[in-house]
């Protein structure tokens, strides 16, 4: 089985230097941690037993997450209480079974009582959920800590549902690509440390913090420029700090994981990009799925609602619904808003789509939306008037409109239990109507 090549760090705690992903992310010139290694880290989730699922869109850096994990438990551990394996190549439960029975023997052997296994990419075997179940049922991990890895196509085929009582401590970890303020941390971590973060969004604290932070402007501003370009993916952002551009073998990379995605869910990869390209062309309207079937050719609106449901769980969109602001309720019959969720997708989806890319606006307000999403619950309103994003926040409703231009104009809009509006400019600043730059709130943001 050559379970050995997998893990070099076998032959002693240095052998982490080998491992070539370890290598790959140590030689890079621009690198940083994870957020999420820290919460991995944390006392109560490395207690065993324990089944642990990140997952995350394709790309995002699990893998790299996982090898960071490990350099980690090496400071501490028994080098071969640390099973790592990539799945990718396995054809089905069969065959991950006669792995995971490799390294339980070599466990017996070693006399090991508790190990950290570390599985990634489980979802290309099939059925792979059957060799865990029936490990969890015999036993064979009862003092093990369990990492699977895999694209959020594991929530749609409903496969972590297979699981009651059987995950024991374990818990959901998401691995979303780089937010702002994240990205700001590894270009400039003087910044953030500068300014602190957001606590809440009360305006009180909104209108200090986001004042205080305004020596930092400029910086924020050429940063934010450079994030609508790079996104948060490590690949995008490594080839627009190293080249100045985004490079063609970096979009083909990411294209292939969301068309390899597709067709393993079984999804019509034409439908899809019907679906993406009036999502990228309506956005930031709001849009009706009936109208969409119609206008670019799509059998039914029920059709568009399983595309537009599979891209969303996919992390590639992001729905909002309409909120009553009387009742800070969704309210499902009426249109939705959907975001494209990452500055470097709308790049390589409407490049896929044959499709122009947006203004910055549209890009901005798509990256404050799904922020938002990340932290509160959230939709937005319309009437007469609208309000583009409606976060819940201790049973409070706060408006957020985007004006991404040099010049605001705005008025105090008051609509049921909305309490307040903050509106998101460029550069400017105002505490009656409360507006800041859109660089400093987001920067101040903590989504982790």
């Amino acid at each position: 089985m050559g379970l050995e090549v997998h893990n070099p760090w076998w032959k002693g705690k240095e052998g982490i230097e080998e491992d070539e992903d370890y290598r790959r992310w140590n030689n890079s010139k621009v690198k940083w941690e994870p957020p999420l290694l820290g919460r991995l880290l944390e006392k109560d989730n490395l207690e065993p037993f324990s089944l642990h699922f990140i997952f995350g869109p394709r790309q995002v850096g699990k893998t790299t997450l996982l090898k960071l994990l490990i350099r980690k438990l090496l400071e501490t551990e028994n080098p071969k209480s640390i099973f790592y394996f990539k799945c990718d190549e396995l054809a089905d439960f069969k065959e991950l079974d006669e792995v995971i029975r490799e390294y339980l023997k070599i466990k017996k052997v070693e006399g090991i009582e508790g190990s950290y296994i570390f599985l990634d990419e489980i979802t290309f075997p099939r059925e792979w959920f059957r060799a865990i179940k029936w490990h969890i049922d015999m036993g064979s991990f009862k003092n093990d800590i369990l990492y699977l890895t895999g694209s959020l196509s594991m929530f749609v085929k409903g496969e972590i549902e297979t699981f009651p009582g059987r995950r024991g401590k374990g818990k959901d970890f998401i691995m979303y690509p780089l937010s702002f303020r994240e990205f700001v941390q590894v270009l400039d971590d003087n910044i953030t440390k500068s300014i602190g973060e957001l606590e809440s969004l009360d305006r009180y604290e909104v209108i200090e913090k986001c004042f205080k932070a305004r020596p930092w402007l400029n910086r924020l501003e050429e940063l934010f420029e450079l994030y609508l370009n790079s996104g948060g993916f490590p690949l995008s952002i490594r080839s627009i700090l190293e080249s100045g551009k985004i490079k063609q073998d970096v979009v083909n990379t990411y294209l292939s994981w969301i068309r390899g995605d597709i067709a393993r869910l079984k999804r019509n990869e034409s439908l899809t990009k019907r679906v993406l390209k009036a999502i990228i062309e309506k956005s930031p309207s709001t849009i009706s799925y009936h109208n969409i079937a119609r206008e670019f050719e799509i059998k039914s609106h029920r059709t568009v609602f399983q595309h537009v449901d599979m891209l969303e769980k996919l992390f590639l969109i992001k729905v909002l619904h309409y909120i009553d602001p009387n009742e800070g309720i969704e309210v499902f019959y009426k249109q939705k808003k959907v975001h494209i969720t990452d500055p470097f997708l709308y790049s390589i989806l409407s490049y896929w789509c044959l499709t122009k890319k947006p203004d910055d606006s549209v890009i901005v307000e798509s990256v404050v939306a799904s922020h938002m999403a990340r932290k509160y619950d959230i939709g937005y309103w319309k009437n007469s008037k609208e309000i583009d994003i409606v976060a819940l926040e201790n049973r409070n409703l706060i408006g957020i409109e985007i004006k991404y231009k040099k010049r605001v104009e705005t008025s105090r809009v008051r609509i049921g239990k909305i309490e307040y509006t903050i509106t998101l400019s460029k550069d400017q600043f105002n505490d009656e109507p409360l507006i800041v730059p859109v660089s400093i709130f987001l920067a101040l943001l903590n989504t982790s």
